[in-house]
């Protein structure tokens, strides 16, 4: 299949930056013997060779003419019990970048070469540790930017996708098997005569069901681990900056009585009950000459079209009028939930009003027309309601669930998706049995992709190299 290196590779494993400690992590037969040839305990002599696994011991780097170059702690774990399988050593030293360079370079010197990104968890890969979704999982720990997609990754790494599609393939390749066996001997075995097709029909089906599941929580589990991309429009002064602001829990937008103030897209990401929202306030839309407001009218519009979420502010103060219709054509059939606001004042927003509003949609939204006031945050409480009832399946509770994140799992799970219905039509369609096992068999291999079974180097490389270099 694949072969993990055999030389020895370093590299730091913390952040390029000044900090209390500094880690170099090398990985590889001889890692041991190399830090060894760098290494002085206490007393000055080189001991690191003969120490146990999973020991850590104080001393000091030192440089070819025994000089200190830092007082450190060293990690010895041996493998295959050790991250990479390989022995491993790390250097816990002071965390200054020409530190850590020095420390490197002195290990290099003694045979190391310095990793390529990602390297460490591809030999973990290779040597069978863990597999290739629980790898990539490794990686999107690293760049979580919330709880969900925190908890979300480190149960990916602890082999929750992975243990779904090892179940799912067991029970492809056990009907693959029975498939072939009975077409090697058709003496002993009559498939038609046993209904073997309408048993088989029925596990496809199931298999599928499985299968769309998952795809379908891909959606969920994208807006949940980056955010619902949330656009705030309206015509100017309606109260759309102030909504960023009880959102955010600060003034971030200026909010004045003059109409237009905002110009530009401001941008934020906030966290409400769980709820992570990429929140972008744009400029009123409205009929203007100013050439500055046109260009943040044009952003809005475009800023609409990559929602996940629009939330459409209406003064409900003030009569509805053209310029509330232009910003009704241009978010019309899109996820959007209507903020009446300054509920605090006088209501002149009639029923007919309203009616037409939910028109422009498919008339889920006419639950969606919430009165709020940003003065007093009347309404906040049911926004964030209607949001979890619009993107999320039942509760928002995602403790025991398995959510796909990684845009290549979810390709693989359509192109195995696809594959089933084919097997299904053939079924249906009483084609020969070797049909069946054909695309039962693509089925299969395109799942096992996801685990990193049958895929090329190339695409390991791929995936590998967007690892940062300690990593």
């Amino acid at each position: 299949m694949y072969a993990a290196g055999t030389d020895t590779i370093a590299a730091v494993a913390t952040a390029m930056s000044d900090s209390g400690i500094g880690i170099i992590r090398v990985s590889g037969d001889e890692s041991i013997e190399l830090v060894d040839a760098v290494y002085r305990n206490a007393e000055g002599n080189r001991t690191l060779t003969k120490y146990d696994s999973h020991t850590i011991h104080y001393g000091f780097i030192v440089d070819k003419d025994e000089t200190v170059i830092d007082e450190v702690m060293v990690s010895v774990m041996k493998g295959p019990k050790s991250y990479t399988m390989e022995d491993t050593v790390e250097i816990n030293c002071h965390g200054g970048v020409l530190m850590m360079r020095r420390i490197l370079d002195r290990v290099v010197e003694a045979g190391a070469r310095i990793a390529d990104p990602g390297e460490f968890t591809k030999r973990a890969f290779l040597n069978g540790r863990i597999d290739l979704s629980e790898a990539e999982a490794v990686m999107d720990i690293i760049h979580a930017k919330n709880d969900f997609s925190l908890k979300s990754s480190v149960k990916q790494l602890k082999g929750s996708v992975s243990s779904l599609i090892r179940e799912i393939r067991e029970d492809m390749i056990h009907e693959i098997a029975f498939i072939e066996a009975t077409l090697d001997d058709p003496e002993h075995f009559d498939l038609e005569a046993e209904g073997y097709d309408k048993i088989l029909l029925k596990k496809v089906k199931t298999i599928k069901k499985k299968i769309k599941n998952l795809i379908d929580s891909a959606e969920d589990g994208r807006i949940l681990s980056e955010g619902i991309r949330t656009v705030i429009v309206g015509k100017p002064n309606v109260g759309k900056s102030s909504l960023l602001n009880a959102l955010v829990g600060e003034d971030r937008a200026i909010v004045t009585d003059v109409a237009g103030t905002t110009r530009d897209i401001l941008e934020e990401n906030i966290s409400i009950d769980g709820i992570v929202f990429r929140i972008l306030d744009t400029a009123g839309i409205r009929s203007t000459e100013d050439i500055v407001e046109k260009i943040g009218v044009d952003k809005a519009k475009n800023a609409v079209e990559d929602a996940d979420l629009i939330l459409y502010v209406a003064d409900s103060s003030v009569s509805f009028d053209e310029n509330d219709k232009a910003v009704l054509e241009m978010i019309a059939g899109k996820n959007t939930i209507v903020l009446l606001n300054k509920s605090d004042l006088t209501n002149v927003m009639t029923e007919e009003n309203i009616q037409f509003i939910a028109s422009y949609f498919d008339g889920s939204e006419k639950n969606r027309i919430i009165r709020t006031s940003m003065k007093d945050r009347s309404g906040i409480d049911l926004f964030i309601r209607t949001v979890k009832e619009m993107f999320f399946h039942g509760d928002l509770m995602y403790n025991d669930e398995v959510f796909i994140t990684n845009a290549r799992h979810k390709e693989a799970l359509q192109n195995t998706y696809d594959s089933l219905v084919q097997v299904q039509k053939s079924i249906e369609e009483n084609m020969p049995e070797d049909f069946y096992t054909i695309d039962l068999m693509s089925a299969y291999e395109k799942l096992g992709s996801i685990i990193g079974e049958a895929v090329e180097d190339d695409l390991i490389n791929e995936i590998f190299s967007r690892f940062c270099m300690g990593k």
